[in-house]
């Protein structure tokens, strides 16, 4: 599976490109709503993992930049929405929602690859 993991933090970007490779996904990463929109539109990626707060888009941003997601699925992480993983704010075309921080990366690597059916 191709994945795009767009978020501003690095070290979450790295460790899940890392984990997610072992497992077989081609993953490409981006650090920022802009940098993520242009990976997106080059990459076509089958799931994409997206943080909803940073500095320079949020989520919402992103989407509606995207408009047309070309069938990529979305998994949005965030600290700053919802309580438990797994539950999806209703406005959003999302099809996981994972509450950060979190602390065993291979959890989250089994939640994404659920995600994406």
């Amino acid at each position: 599976m191709k994945i795009l993991v767009i978020d501003d933090e690095v070290l979450i970007t790295m460790s899940l490109k890392r984990a997610l490779e072992k497992r077989g996904h081609t993953v490409e990463i981006a650090n920022g709503g802009v940098p993520g929109i242009e990976a997106w539109r080059r990459m076509k990626p089958d799931m994409v993992v997206l943080d909803f707060m940073m500095p320079d888009m949020n989520a919402d941003q992103v989407l509606n930049e995207i408009g047309d997601r070309g069938g990529s699925k979305v998994v949005l992480m965030s600290a700053y929405l919802g309580d438990k993983a797994g539950e999806k704010p209703p406005s959003l075309p999302i099809e996981l929602f994972i509450k950060k921080p979190f602390e065993n990366i291979f959890d989250i690597c089994d939640l994404i690859e659920k995600a994406a059916g």
